[in-house]
């Protein structure tokens, strides 16, 4: 036995006691592999999968790694047959090979005969591939290269794709660094993910993802299709490639409900490719509009389930997936591992901020209690609106004057989720809002008009959650969410990290309901504060006048 702060159970969960001197080195040593489940105040609950090892596994670390690692930070004797698990999981990934062949164009093949003979029953296989060349290949349908990557996964057996992919329409893309150089981690990542071929770079809000993707794009010399999640974050995309690369205004064409250019570097939204009518999706054909090089997804966590059954269709293109955070929701994480690619890089949060790259953010919750009335009335109220009657309690109210009063001067955002809760607040604050009817034109002016520090205070709905480059914020004060989500609170945390002056320090607030669904939900958005090493603290209202003194 040793003073480790892990402990590593025969359950494959993994107890990480927090104020442990060594806490935070084990959770740097097992992040690339474990994922967080719990994040209580002491002790935090980490669990090993087959995805997060194959993960691992494809983002270049070896069994020998995860075991080691394992070994260093427990305190008690690993369980045995634990690290035999570990070693035999990692090693499924990769004993089944996707390859071109020079007669019958793509195969399947393993170096595990009984490997191969064992998918090959699979029913949900029998109709992807095609004649048995030898004991170890078998012909695979190109059309049906996605598909039988997302079975072979189902299966256990997840299949490493080196059939190759194709160059695509040439066109030249370089970056201009007359003013600017790429990141040492930035550079890192363009090329983790051009040595794999397609995958996922992960990175925190803040730390350029852009430019990831221009350095892949100056790799890849081709034209190229950028998904993105709405019309601002397509012209934000427009203007920085504009600011970086050799491209031209001419060059680059936005795909949107307004607009529909398609050009060598051509922007979408997701929206609009998943637009249905008449039960067709009517957009598709930009998929095809061009021999495309490359296609960007830009917050890859995000991606519409339409957009996985297109994807299925486009295994030959270079795939890149752009994210701050790879937990999807409806749990398609296995979907974004096989169809756009396995996680290339990933760099931990604290290590670029430990570099100066984003700034350093405080953490807190702030607790409030329902008044008499409003507790009455959520406690007889249907299951599915109370988390509205919690999120939009008329106590929160003093709490946002409060903070935005002891943060006067620095520039401010209110993030909320219901938009009479948010129209109330900035009426209260003589603040604008932006919401979602709110038009792009006016949206860009107000995003502009914050960055300039005209406008010291927003309130946004979620509309603000993606990609809206907003390097002056300082403080964030979260009203309300979507039900917990570890992914929203990535996007509204990275709001912030944009370095500030001084080496200031950035400030997340959420204010969430006590003895509600609110604080259920707080705790699960907290477990992504926890995954990146950010501590936070939890608070009474009432105890906001002595934090200010």
């Amino acid at each position: 036995m040793n003073d480790g702060p892990l402990i590593v159970q025969s359950d494959k969960t993994l107890l990480l006691e927090v104020d442990h001197p060594s806490a935070p080195e084990a959770r740097k040593a097992i992040a690339p592999f474990a994922e967080l489940e719990r994040s209580p105040e002491h002790i935090h609950t980490y669990r090993l999968t087959p995805l997060g090892l194959w993960n691992a596994r494809a983002a270049g670390h070896d069994a020998e790694q995860v075991v080691d690692a394992l070994l260093t930070w427990s305190r008690y004797a690993v369980p045995h047959a634990l690290l035999v698990d570990v070693a035999e999981t990692m090693g499924r990934y990769g004993r089944l090979r996707l390859e071109k062949h020079p007669v019958h164009g793509l195969v399947l093949s393993s170096v595990d005969r009984p490997v191969l003979e064992e998918v090959l029953r699979a029913k949900k296989i029998a109709g992807m591939v095609g004649a048995r060349l030898d004991d170890d290949s078998v012909a695979v349908h190109p059309s049906e290269r996605g598909n039988l990557k997302q079975a072979l996964l189902k299966l256990g057996w997840p299949a490493e794709d080196f059939a190759g992919y194709v160059d695509g329409e040439a066109h030249a893309i370089d970056l201009d660094q007359s003013s600017w150089t790429l990141r040492p981690y930035q550079s890192e990542a363009a090329q983790s993910f051009w040595d794999g071929g397609s995958g996922v770079v992960v990175l925190p809000c803040g730390a350029g993802k852009t430019l990831v993707g221009a350095a892949a794009m100056a790799h890849a010399q081709a034209t190229t299709l950028i998904l993105v999640t709405n019309t601002v974050s397509a012209r934000q995309w427009k203007d920085e490639l504009i600011a970086r690369t050799s491209l031209t205004a001419d060059e680059i064409g936005e795909y949107s409900g307004a607009v529909k250019e398609v050009r060598p570097v051509t922007i979408a939204t997701y929206q609009v490719l998943t637009t249905k009518r008449k039960g067709v999706y009517p957009h598709l054909e930009l998929l095809d509009a061009r021999d495309w090089g490359l296609i960007v997804y830009d917050e890859v966590h995000l991606l519409p389930a339409p957009i996985f059954r297109m994807t299925a269709d486009l295994q030959a293109r270079r795939r890149l997936g752009l994210t701050a955070t790879l937990v999807r929701e409806d749990g398609r994480e296995g979907e974004v591992f096989s169809l756009i690619g396995p996680k290339r890089y990933d760099a931990p949060w604290k290590d670029i901020e430990a570099q100066g790259y984003i700034a350093p953010a405080d953490c807190v919750e702030v607790r409030v209690t329902l008044p008499d009335g409003e507790r009455l009335a959520y406690a007889t109220s249907d299951p599915d609106t109370r988390y509205r009657l919690a999120s939009c309690t008329h106590a929160k109210i003093d709490v946002v004057r409060d903070l935005v009063r002891q943060h006067a001067g620095q520039p401010t955002l209110v993030i909320g989720q219901y938009i009479d809760q948010l129209d109330e607040i900035a009426a209260m604050l003589d603040a604008p809002v932006i919401k979602g009817e709110t038009p792009v034109k006016e949206r860009q002016r107000l995003f502009a008009a914050f960055r300039t520090g005209e406008i010291g205070l927003l309130v946004v709905s979620k509309v603000a959650n993606f990609s809206i480059d907003l390097p002056s914020a300082e403080v964030a004060i979260q009203v309300s969410g979507s039900f917990g989500s570890r992914q929203e609170e990535a996007q509204r945390l990275g709001r912030l990290l944009r370095p500030k002056t001084e080496g200031r320090s950035a400030h997340f607030y959420t204010i969430v309901s006590r003895d509600t669904v609110d604080a259920d939900f707080a705790q699960n958005r907290q477990r992504f504060l926890a995954e990146q090493g950010y501590a936070y603290r939890i608070i009474d209202a009432g105890d906001l006048t002595a934090e200010s003194s």
